[in-house]
């Protein structure tokens, strides 16, 4: 496998969460929180013994580094500068 395929896919998974943030803002805390959950048991859980491939590690990193994005994101809660606090 290329360095370069697995440069893209990983940065198509940065991409992708931080969009979702910035276009549809983010939703209820415990959606972000359990996608953290499930990014955290994602990557805890062991490889399956009969396939350890390259594929299947790019497959389980994206949706770890999406998911971790888009949670962590959520609770952030950053707000533009041009609102005001109430």
């Amino acid at each position: 496998m290329s360095t370069i395929l697995a440069v893209l896919v990983y940065l198509v998974a940065l991409v992708i969460p931080l969009y979702m943030l910035m276009r549809f803002q983010a939703q209820a805390r415990y959606w972000h929180v359990l996608a953290v959950g499930a990014a955290l048991a994602l990557g805890l859980i062991p490889e399956p013994i009969g396939l350890p491939t390259a594929a299947l590690d790019l497959v389980f990193g994206f949706a770890f580094v999406s998911l971790t994005i888009w949670g962590i994101g959520g609770l952030l809660r950053i707000r533009p500068h041009h609102e005001k606090h109430a």
